[in-house]
């Protein structure tokens, strides 16, 4: 019963993070992990990379989306 319950908490969560595109979430992971480090091992100002991979991140998944399938 506890282990159901714990698998379909990760599904939703899995399902919620990643959705249907994998390559985005790993992405913003990314871009986050770098904004860390760069707001906490430099002086350097890094507010400007998590929009900076917005605007990357977005059309390559639209992209992958609309691009028809061989």
């Amino acid at each position: 019963m506890i282990v159901r319950r714990l698998r379909a908490f990760g599904a939703f969560w899995y399902d919620f993070v990643v959705g249907d595109d994998w390559l985005v979430a790993l992405g913003v992971l990314i871009a986050l992990a770098i904004t860390y480090l760069l707001a906490h091992g430099t002086t350097m100002a890094a507010w400007w990379l998590l929009p900076a991979a917005l605007v990357v991140l977005l059309p390559v998944s639209v992209r992958r989306v609309v691009r028809p399938r061989r």
